[in-house]
C-alpha cells in the first residue's frame, strides 16, 4: 500500500459555530488530499481523457480538530476495478485518528462524461509501489 501524506493547519475559516473543524472542511481536504495524490501517482502520463469523479462519500468523526491544530492527512488507494475506485482518507491530530473516510470515485470519458472502464494504464499508475 503506498500511503500518500500531507498537513493541514486549522485556520480561523475552517471552524464551525461548535469552534470546532467543520464537516464541510474535511470533505475539501478530502478532494484536496486526493487531487494531490492523483497528480502524483499519473506524474508524466497522459491521462487527460479521463476525469475522476465522487459517487459516495462515507466519513465517520472520531475526534476534533480546533483553531492552530496541526493535521497530519494520510490517503491510499484501495479496491479498485471495473469503473470504480476506493480512496481512503484519514486525519489525525497528535497522532490520533480523528476523521476517517472513504470515497469511491467513478472513472469518466472527459469528453463524454460517461462512466468508463479503467485501462491497464490507469490500473498500473494505482499499484501499490
Amino acid at each position: 500500500m503506498s500511503v500518500f501524506e500531507t498537513t493541514y493547519t486549522v485556520i480561523a475559516s475552517d471552524i464551525d459555530e461548535l469552534n470546532h473543524v467543520n464537516n464541510v472542511v474535511y470533505l475539501r481536504w478530502i478532494q484536496n488530499i486526493a487531487n494531490l495524490h492523483w497528480t502524483q501517482l499519473k506524474q508524466d502520463e497522459d491521462t487527460s481523457a479521463y476525469v475522476w469523479v465522487v459517487i459516495r462519500h462515507e466519513i465517520d468523526y472520531i475526534g476534533q480538530a480546533l483553531l492552530g491544530d496541526s493535521i497530519v492527512a494520510k490517503t491510499w488507494v484501495g479496491e479498485t476495478g471495473g469503473i470504480r475506485s476506493i480512496r481512503h482518507v484519514e486525519f489525525y491530530k497528535n497522532n490520533k485518528p480523528i476523521v476517517k473516510a472513504k470515497t469511491t470515485f467513478c472513472l469518466v470519458n472527459a469528453k463524454t462524461f460517461k462512466p468508463t472502464r479503467i485501462t491497464d494504464q490507469i490500473l498500473m499508475m494505482l499499484a501499490p509501489k
